[in-house]
């Protein structure tokens, strides 16, 4: 239970917070134990995120900023202290939220773990490079190791040490050797023997034979040519092993042979017949092409030295887009593969193809998905004179003053991978470089429970030299693997976006990147991070979150999940209900203890005094819309079915597959069925009773509105009714205010200074940015004249701050502006300010917004299909409740509605279950069942259906 007397409690065990009022926080005081994980719950909205964020993590971040010196503050103005008579024993606070940090389309998820750092160090150190034209390895010869291959010579050979004449193209003969001689040398390895300069230059400019040159009577032209062959002679010396001054003679004469040969050095071996010649060169070359050596910089795609010069480290361009090209991969060259080359008028390029490059071996009745690499670049590139994709779309390019033909080359563009550089984001160069025979573009883009393997199986495979200087990193890349595995991340490729992730993903990433920091005695403030995983996923999340504790760090997380609740040290409860209903101190202590208070709210979940029902009779499945050949991503081409007017539950591990059946089959081939346009997914079929659907909604957890200034109460259209109201007032018809002075998103009436945001945004280098009040309307949004008009006492600005339920009963009397609001009140979300901004909405508050918005329109006649992506985000169980009779609610009015979920309470109740998996990523894509959630119990590789079986016990 909650510690009465926290005034006696040492800070160093625990974090002390005395009388927090923040937001709706009652003037609450706890005392959270140090260096232990405590979870803090309660329904939403009841006070958890304005104790956790809004009031530890806000001091947190004012400490830090005033302990800057009083320079940097001048610019950042003054950050308000939260409402909280004092905090003790409060560490530098580390939040980690549910949201996307970054927009950075070059950010991906091995640069925000810093996996790839370490990889590009990796490679740097320890990666060889290979020649592409013969794959042998290329190798630079120093001073030192020429001298180490000479020494391995047998004792007494005679050797000449040379190099070969760099003769500038606009001297002739004579003058390169005069230059020669003023440089100091005297002789040339000419013609198989030793000559002086001078003998030779005699000769040329005497014009006479020469028969001490070779055997034959040489004329001046013959011996020009021989000059092309001829040798600088640089040393002559015998091979003597352990004379130390015959080994520093020779390195002088090898540096000087690199010098003077711009890179190269000979060596003849008077005394060896089979190998007389041997020849060094200090540049790094190959098969006559020069490879850059490889550094840090070469595999940065953020660099513009190691960036793809076409996407310039993007990995895509605007350019033809290969699923437009080539839509349906399940069909070969032969049967119309290639869509641009259908028709009458297009048919004639497919024609010449199949005509030229099937006697060269190409496979035009094989299936596109089922051809080589090597294949397909012949196919779209061209080889042996073969017509290609590329040169029919360049053909197009250069018609493009007939408007047919930029038509035809609108239809086939859109943002594509890269050709040149296969989606790398690197440079050709950077893929020479290998490490057991894998370039660092191989790795980035297998799933990282693939990748720990591959490292795991390196470690032995690497020469003492190598593993001595790659031992430091390759144990961070095992680290930091180890903890993306753990939290349930395997399935992602570090070459994955990271704005392509979900909040969820987001969140457990940046717990990946605190584990690696090895950052202890700070405490960590996590918002949900059980979002998006499956119960077995869930378990390993809380081994990480132990580890971050063992650590020696305070770790607080805001969370519903029950298996995270049964795992903490400390629970603490924040209700009893929502908004003014909520802000108390309800419960503090252990899991035994919570579990034997019987009038909390959580506990009676917990116990089971209280539960999610089980529909008493599931809806029966009469008409399906099916879905054929599934195979987008890691979809392994499976038939689905979903039943209409009736709750179908997607679930699976998470990374088996679930968004891409929805959001790249269902959604696509759904939308363009309603729309009566052609299919853009054609390799998968819509079948079933789909005709009877006339709209469909997908309500996922992005923000609502277009700007910051979005809020629920105009989100909901009921602020123009509000608006109208205010100026049909007499203080407002006196000084001429129309309901546009009362809008907070044009210029009239509001602050001219935040431009009705209330707040001013501080952008920082170096931390979070800062939300500071604005100082010109303290928060208000409107210029003080419009603040003057008042309806039963309230002005606008005090209307933002009434909770729906209030405003339910402030508004009685305006049935306009209750019918708007009163959905807000049925999804559970009566405890939310009318004007609170659309930044300070959790993904679950802004989905069940929207959700909010179709109940309005609950009898409309149109059959509608909804897709919700994981609605129970930030829901307590009682709140889960509310939710489902939603859902119900839609169902009675013929609707259909699909749920993305892992939620046990919510996977129960279904009608029918879509089960992915077993696994995630390439070990995923596979439909696991479909049928009733009973059903799923006698599937054995269902993890589902191992942690379901308790929830449907009756």
């Amino acid at each position: 239970m909650p510690i009465t007397d926290i005034e006696s409690l040492d800070h160093k065990s625990f974090l002390i917070i005395k009388n927090a009022r923040q937001n709706n926080l009652k003037g609450i005081s706890l005392a959270i134990p140090q260096q232990k994980l405590t979870v803090i719950t309660g329904v939403s909205g009841s006070g958890k995120s304005s104790l956790a964020f809004d009031t530890l993590y806000a001091e947190g971040q004012r400490r830090y900023v005033e302990s800057l010196s009083a320079y940097v503050r001048q610019f950042m103005g003054k950050i308000n202290k939260p409402a909280v008579d004092y905090i003790r024993g409060l560490s530098p606070a580390v939040a980690i939220q549910q949201k996307v940090n970054t927009n950075n389309p070059r950010s991906t998820v091995g640069t925000a773990t810093e996996i790839y750092d370490y990889l590009r160090l990796l490679y740097a150190r320890i990666g060889k490079t290979y020649s592409p034209e013969s794959g042998e390895l290329v190798q630079r010869d120093t001073i030192d190791s020429v001298v180490r291959e000479l020494l391995t010579l047998p004792t007494g050979n005679k050797v000449i040490i040379a190099t070969a004449i760099v003769r500038n193209a606009e001297r002739s003969w004579p003058e390169e050797l005069n230059i020669i001689l003023q440089k100091g040398f005297n002789r040339l390895y000419f013609n198989q023997r030793v000559t002086f300069i001078e003998d030779i230059l005699a000769f040329i400019n005497g014009g006479e034979t020469w028969n001490d040159i070779a055997d034959e009577k040489l004329t001046i032209k013959k011996t020009d040519k021989l000059l092309d062959a001829a040798y600088l002679l640089i040393d002559r010396l015998s091979i003597e092993p352990d004379n130390e001054e015959i080994a520093s003679r020779m390195a002088d004469s090898v540096q000087t042979a690199f010098f003077e040969g711009m890179g190269n050095c000979v060596v003849i071996n008077l005394d060896n017949e089979l190998t007389p010649k041997l020849l060094f060169s200090d540049k790094f070359e190959k098969d006559g092409i020069e490879f850059l050596q490889p550094t840090v910089n070469l595999f940065t795609f953020n660099n513009p030295y190691g960036a793809c010069k076409v996407c310039e480290g993007f990995g895509s361009v605007i350019g033809i887009d290969e699923d437009k090209v080539i839509p349906d991969k399940n069909i070969s060259v032969y049967d119309g593969a290639v869509a641009a080359w259908r028709g009458e008028s297009m048919n004639e390029y497919k024609e010449e193809f199949i005509s030229k490059a099937s006697p060269l071996g190409f496979p035009i009745h094989r299936p596109y998905n089922e051809l080589s690499k090597e294949e397909r670049l012949w196919l779209w590139n061209g080889k042996r004179g073969c017509p290609a994709i590329k040169q029919f779309f360049a053909y197009l390019e250069s018609k493009t003053y007939k408007i047919q033909y930029r038509v035809l080359l609108a239809r086939y563009k859109g943002k594509t991978k890269c050709m040149d550089c296969e989606g790398t984001r690197l440079r050709i160069e950077a893929s020479y470089v290998k490490i057991a025979s894998k370039s660092i573009s191989d790795l980035v883009d297998v799933q990282c429970n693939e990748l720990k393997n591959w490292f795991d199986e390196l470690k032995p495979k690497l020469s003492d030299t190598d593993y001595a200087i790659a031992q430091r990193i390759l144990t961070e890349i095992d680290n930091r693997l180890t903890f993306l595995i753990d939290v349930g991340l395997g399935y992602l490729s570090l070459n994955r976006a990271a704005r392509t992730l979900s909040g969820g993903e987001s969140q457990r990433i940046q717990i990946v990147t605190s584990l690696g920091s090895n950052l202890t005695g700070a405490l960590y403030i996590l918002d949900e991070p059980s979002i998006g995983l499956h119960s077995r996923d869930t378990e390993k999340l809380i081994t990480v979150l132990r580890r971050l504790q063992r650590l020696g760090n305070t770790v607080l997380v805001v969370e519903h999940d029950e298996d995270v609740m049964r795992q903490a040290d400390e629970v603490v409860d924040i209700g009893p209900g929502a908004g003014t209903l909520g802000g108390h101190l309800t419960f503090q202590g252990n899991l035994e203890q919570l579990l034997a208070d019987k009038d909390n709210l959580t506990a009676q979940y917990l116990t089971g005094a209280m539960s999610v029902a089980i529909p008493e009779k599931r809806r029966p499945a009469l008409n399906f819309i099916e879905f054929k050949n599934c195979d987008k991503n890691n979809l392994k081409g499976f038939d689905v079915k979903f039943p209409l007017n009736c709750i179908s539950v997607v679930t699976g591990v998470s990374g088996s597959g679930k968004s891409s059946l929805m959001k790249e089959v269902v959604m696509p081939l759904m939308r363009d069925a309603i729309e009566k346009r052609n299919p853009q997914v054609v390799a998968s079929k819509l079948s079933g009773s789909y005709k009877k659907v006339i709209k469909m909604e997908f309500i996922d957890q992005d923000p609502i509105g277009k700007s910051s200034r979005s809020n629920p109460v105009t989100y909901m259209k009921a602020f123009d009714a509000i608006r109208d109201l205010y100026s049909k007032q007499p203080s407002s018809k006196q000084r001429g205010f129309t309901p546009a002075y009362f809008s907070f998103n044009v210029d009239g009436g509001r602050c001219d200074v935040c431009k009705g945001e209330g707040i001013q945004t501080i952008e920082m280098q170096f931390m979070a940015d800062v939300e500071m009040i604005c100082e010109n309307c303290n928060g208000a949004r409107y210029k003080s004249e419009v603040l003057e008009v008042k309806y039963q006492n309230l002005n606008i600005a005090d209307v933002l701050k009434l909770t729906v339920a209030e405003a339910i009963t402030f508004f009685a009397e305006h049935k306009d502006i209750i019918s708007n609001i009163m959905p807000l009140q049925k999804v559970g979300l009566g405890y939310l300010h009318l004007g609170q901004p659309s930044i300070h909405l959790s993904g679950g508050e802004a989905q069940r917004i929207k959700l909010a918005v179709y109940l309005q329109k609950i009898n409309n006649p149109e059959p509608i299909l909804f897709i919700f992506d994981e609605p129970t985000t930030g829901l307590h169980f009682h709140d889960i409740n509310t939710l489902m009779e939603s859902m119900y609610a839609l169902i009675d009015n013929g609707h259909t509605v699909i749920i993305i979920e892992h939620n046990l309470d919510v996977i129960k109740t279904a009608d029918w279950l879509v089960d992915l998996g077993p696994e995630a990523g390439d070990e995923g894509g596979n439909l696991v069942y479909q049928g009733v959630p009973e059903g799923l119990l006698k599937i054995k590789d269902s993890h589902t259906g191992k942690y379901l079986k308790d929830k449907l016990k009756p």
